[in-house]
């Protein structure tokens, strides 16, 4: 390619159009200094094609977040855009603020690969994304109901309460200090452990 095809936008923060650095003729490198004067904390970017470029046939550019680590730098995969989709907002998983100049920079890699392998990527981490929703959807709706928590309060107070019963004649009774005793005990273990009605401790 004879001029970088692609421009990114850090929120809050100028548009950028020249690579920091090209490997290859279909790979660029953007490292954007969080410590630069005058810039704004960002947690998303904005990727783009530059008017007037087109893609290679049946490719599309794969966008990752570079990151640098002692046995050399290792690229996690945000998405991609291409024909139909020339532009796309990223959410980088952290919020990059301002750190002291010292701080490496956040690099944004962009690789012109083929558009069925990075489609296939998009598709599994979409997947990915909302198997950990799903999960996130089963971890609430597995949460005890009213009604349960209620039988094991009553519970908890029937298995305290009764080796405290006597009798009053025909009637079967529990003295008061008893029922105040328990509820002193249940109350501690509430603030103690708030979830342990939520857990079937029959």
């Amino acid at each position: 390619m004879s001029q970088p095809p692609f421009g990114l936008v850090p929120a809050g923060q100028p548009v950028i159009t020249e690579p920091t650095e090209a490997p290859s003729p279909t790979s660029f490198l953007y490292a954007i200094p969080p410590g630069a004067p005058g810039a704004k904390p960002f947690s998303h970017i904005v990727v783009f094609l530059l008017p007037g470029v087109t893609l290679p046939p049946d490719t599309a550019a794969a966008i990752y977040l570079v990151t640098p680590g002692q046995s050399g730098p290792s690229s996690r995969f945000l998405g991609g855009i291409g024909p139909g989709k020339e532009s796309a907002i990223f959410n980088l998983g952290h919020d990059t603020s301002a750190p002291p100049s010292s701080s490496p920079p956040v690099v944004i890699g962009v690789s012109v690969e083929p558009a069925g392998s990075v489609a296939q990527r998009i598709a599994e981490r979409s997947s990915s994304s909302s198997s950990g929703a799903a999960g996130q959807q089963a971890l609430v709706t597995a949460r005890p109901s009213t009604l349960v928590l209620a039988q094991r309060i009553i519970r908890n107070a029937f298995n305290f309460l009764s080796g405290f019963s006597g009798t009053a004649g025909q009637v079967e009774v529990v003295p008061l200090k008893a029922f105040e005793d328990w509820w002193r005990k249940f109350e501690g273990r509430v603030r103690s452990d708030p979830g342990f009605l939520e857990r079937d401790e029959s």
